[in-house]
């Protein structure tokens, strides 16, 4: 019934939150002469900040039309090159100029699932669309998702990113950011093991649970003192009418929302205190930040129940892939098998969400890739969202990955193009080879 409730309360408060919505607009017309008194002001600012609390966020659109490419402007379009009942892969497609000789690298951005819409990383496909074939997984709210299009597991997901690479056989580079590292491991592990010569070219891991027995975080920790059992009684609901996920069993976003937003209540109490009283002072290029912020940060979707509680139970309570026990449909995930790509993992500072250390220890896992072929990254003062966006990752992250993918973009074309050999052993952090691009204080 929690679902059925908090549709309940969203009919109850949409005739208020409508009318803060009119005498918003009432009180901001320049026409109105009350709108340039001091309590005009504060009644505008007032019914604004109440009628966004209250709102119900839709999914964002990326709404990226243009990029710059050396001194030109050239136009973007988005394009759906693969799909599945739970993912679009969107291609940005880059108006090149007829004579364009250079070919730039295809880069494959894996968005979380994990409550939020992959528009989410708009300034991640902004940073790269200059110098990269972008593309990006755009998963589908699972209460949108027709109930008889079936489940959607943790095995589904590494069957998705399978597909996904063989659709680019073997010519792109994938930048997982946070949850989807662990099923795009094991999906390479997969098809390196079975000989698939799409395995892409490298991978970039971004604040990855590899192994989140390091350094647990409060994330961390909560999962494993509830258990999966506590999380399938206090947090899964069924999707209600009149959605077209029908009786589907899902974590719904609002929950996922409410402990995003807990996690630092203070910072988000003040973030929209502060909009107040830039409604109030007129400061418009302040609260359209806030607005362009919180428009994507409130928008959440739908996980289905077996995904998220798969999840749950395989990387945060049981630690499966880190101790060698991880299984798709049966079959042993060993990590040791991936041979093919380059490696490179991402963490942050400050990273509140996946511990520092975790993400790394792909690395170790990693052992049939050869040292030189890895790199890893930390960010000094950046939490869990810089490490994929924000002015640090496009200055200092973005940079490194873009050398990262040129270097083995390089190797792939080169002729005579040999099978990268097993390392054998695990990464030695120290070696000369392993400090390619690599350091932990920028």
């Amino acid at each position: 019934m929690l679902y059925q409730w908090y549709e309940l309360g969203h009919a109850v408060v949409q005739p208020a939150r409508m009318a803060a919505d009119a005498s918003r607009m009432m009180l901001a017309s320049p026409f109105n002469p009350f709108s340039y008194t001091s309590a005009g002001r504060h009644a505008a600012a007032a019914f604004e900040v109440f009628e966004r609390t209250t709102r119900r966020y839709d999914k964002p659109p990326f709404g990226i039309s243009a990029t710059k490419i050396g001194d030109a402007i050239v136009g973007v379009r988005e394009r759906v090159a693969w799909q599945a009942p739970y993912c679009r892969l969107i291609h940005f497609e880059r108006d090149l100029p007829a004579d364009r000789t250079r070919r730039d690298p295809r880069l494959l951005i894996v968005a979380p699932m994990s409550g939020h819409f992959a528009s989410l990383l708009r300034g991640t496909v902004e940073t790269f669309l200059p110098d990269h074939d972008v593309y990006i997984t755009d998963w589908e709210d699972a209460r949108d998702v027709p109930f008889f299009e079936g489940g959607f597991d943790l095995d589904d997901y590494v069957d998705y990113m399978r597909s996904m690479f063989q659709h680019f056989d073997g010519d792109v580079h994938v930048f997982a950011v946070c949850q989807p590292s662990v099923p795009v491991l094991a999906a390479t592990a997969l098809m390196d093991a079975a000989g698939d010569t799409a395995v892409p070219r490298s991978l970039i891991l971004a604040g990855g649970p590899i192994d989140t027995r390091i350094n647990p975080t409060a994330v961390n920790r909560l999962a494993e003192e509830r258990g999966t059992d506590w999380f399938r009684r206090n947090v899964i609901t069924t999707v209600p009418w009149p959605n077209s996920g029908l009786g589907r069993q899902v974590y719904p976003g609002f929950l996922q929302l409410t402990g995003f937003m807990t996690m630092n209540l203070d910072r988000h109490l003040l973030a929209h205190k502060d909009l107040f009283y830039h409604l109030v002072e007129g400061d418009g290029d302040s609260a359209e930040k806030h607005r362009s912020f919180y428009d994507i940060y409130l928008a959440v979707m739908d996980l289905t129940s077996e995904f998220y509680l798969q999840t749950i139970e395989s990387v945060f309570v049981r630690h499966l892939l880190p101790r060698g026990l991880f299984e798709h449909r049966g079959a042993l995930v060993d990590l040791g098998r991936i041979v093919s790509p380059g490696l490179m993992t991402v963490e942050g500072e400050n990273d509140d969400i996946t511990g520092i250390g975790q993400c790394a220890a792909a690395q170790d896992l990693c052992r049939g890739i050869a040292s030189a072929r890895k790199t890893h990254f930390e960010c000094p003062d950046v939490g869990h969202y810089g490490i994929f966006n924000g002015s640090r990752f496009r200055r200092e992250i973005a940079p490194r990955i873009a050398r990262f993918v040129r270097r083995f973009d390089a190797e792939a074309s080169a002729p005579g193009r040999a099978v990268p050999e097993r390392d054998g052993g695990k990464t030695d952090p120290s070696s000369a080879a392993f400090t390619f691009g690599s350091d932990r204080n920028g």
